[in-house]
């Protein structure tokens, strides 16, 4: 199993967080996307690393056109020796129209062409080809030998995509090399009654099996050493889940649980500004039908009888003192000793 974390903040301390996390044992770091730029993050912590995998998580896709994130995408593979991993996302609508200043149309299918372009684009530098992708959303048909970056020594740089819904969820199968299950708003059940089997569904379409893409493990987990520590930990994620929870591209998820009027209440306070009440709005209850929990001792039992899909998963506790380091870097070499098939139950 694969054990990735995270690293964030402004991107000048990308090289000395990525550095650590190499030192420390992970095997990738990953960044997101809120204030920041991910690929200047992820391109100055390639300076400072020389095994660890990088990965986006997630380049917001649509604002930019993709060609410029096949660029740069390019040049960080190249600068990292083949170690950069792009994960792309669609955002919603509102953030694309109204903070980007972009266009919206059907997201699935667009980003199904948008990674398509992206390859054509590395094919034509690698093989030295005119382009001639014609799409509905893109187009890409003119190559001249001043903006061609040319072949690199290393493979392409893997493709992951974010999904929420099904229509995503079919895109990523067929086109993604690795699967990112939106972990913001996710349960367990969502994520195999309805992502999973549509993974399948599109990687049906052309032909690819489980074994051509690395999922990563999804669903709400609450971590701790003791029952009360994991219920005040449930408690804290009443902030995130009224966030995710009053939009409604993640409404798919609660109404698979039955609280379908828990994100409908969440979205009317979201648009009446009263984000305060939105918070206590979710019950323990509420995150009680969504969640899992586990001690960090069962971890590694967890993720081999529970996550059995996945190749990749995050793992964090709190590590102060050395005794608490320790047990850190034990219980990690047990996560990334688990072997799970890789395949769905039942699939």
């Amino acid at each position: 199993m694969q054990v990735i974390t995270g690293i964030g903040g402004w991107p000048g301390k990308a090289p000395a967080q990525a550095k650590q996390a190499e030192a420390d044992g992970f095997d990738c770091v990953t960044c997101g996307e809120l204030a920041l730029d991910s690929s200047l993050t992820m391109a100055l912590a390639a300076t400072s690393t020389e095994r660890i995998g990088l990965q986006t998580s997630v380049t917001i896709a649509f604002p930019r056109s993709p060609m410029v994130l096949a660029m740069e995408a390019w040049d960080i593979q190249e600068l990292s020796q083949g170690r950069f991993a792009i994960g792309l996302g669609s955002q919603v609508k509102g953030h694309n129209e109204r903070r980007f200043g972009g266009t919206w149309t059907a997201p699935a299918p667009r980003m199904r062409e948008y990674i398509q372009m992206m390859r054509a684009v590395w094919d034509s530098w690698t093989t030295g080809e005119p382009p001639q992708f014609l799409g509905k959303h893109y187009t890409y048909t003119l190559m001249t030998p001043n903006f061609n970056a040319g072949p690199i020594d290393y493979p392409y740089p893997k493709i992951g995509l974010a999904m929420v819904g099904p229509g995503m969820a079919r895109v990523a199968g067929e086109v993604a090399d690795i699967i990112m299950p939106h972990g913001g708003i996710m349960s367990d059940k969502y994520m195999r009654e309805v992502l999973l089997p549509n993974v399948k569904t599109g990687m049906d379409r052309v032909g690819k099996t489980w074994q051509d893409v690395e999922i990563s493990d999804s669903g709400y987990l609450v971590l701790g050493d003791s029952d009360s520590e994991i219920e005040q930990k449930l408690l804290a994620m009443r902030t995130p889940l009224s966030f995710y929870g009053s939009t409604r591209t993640y409404h798919h998820v609660l109404r698979l649980h039955g609280l379908e009027d828990l994100g409908n209440e969440l979205h009317q306070l979201s648009v009446n500004g009263k984000w305060d009440q939105m918070r206590e709005t979710v019950t323990l209850d509420h995150l009680l039908e969504l969640a899992q929990t586990c001690k960090y001792d069962d971890y590694p039992q967890f993720l081999a009888e529970h996550r059995e899909y996945a190749s990749r998963t995050g793992f964090f506790m709190p590590a102060e003192t050395p005794e608490e380091k320790a047990r850190y870097q034990d219980l990690l070499r047990q996560v990334q000793a688990v072997q799970t098939p890789g395949v769905p139950a039942g699939m």
